[in-house]
């Protein structure tokens, strides 16, 4: 499967879990998920559907290696953020265990953000 495709599969699958979270916060009037939903459709949804929309429009031919190695610390680094604002604002785990975690998934976010931006840079060729 391409990487736009991964990429878009991957985004819908946010969108649909956030929306659940979304409706589900409004159905049990409990808002205390707010971050974990705005997580959800922001690094989840809208950065995985940049990205899908980044490799179908401007990556011509990205390193298979470094675009795979992106792909998976994006994914990585979402999932863990995303579960664990749902343990810590759901008050499952203390905010001292997350805290680490979350923090190297922040960093993994930023060094996805950093192979995309390495990856346009380097591509001589634009897809058409």
């Amino acid at each position: 499967m391409s990487f736009d495709k991964k990429y878009l599969v991957w985004a819908l699958g946010y969108l649909g879990v956030g929306i659940c979270l979304g409706i589900f916060m409004a159905a049990t009037h409990n808002h205390g998920q707010l971050a974990t939903h705005a997580h959800t459709n922001l690094i989840g949804f809208l950065l995985s559907l940049a990205y899908g929309i980044t490799h179908k429009l401007w990556l011509g031919q990205p390193n298979r290696t470094i675009a795979s190695i992106q792909f998976i610390v994006h994914q990585a680094a979402t999932v863990t953020i995303i579960a664990g604002l749902f343990l810590l604002y759901g008050n499952f785990v203390p905010e001292e265990k997350l805290d680490p975690i979350l923090a190297i998934a922040a960093i993994s976010v930023l060094a996805s953000v950093l192979l995309m931006l390495y990856m346009v840079l380097k591509t001589g060729a634009v897809k058409t």
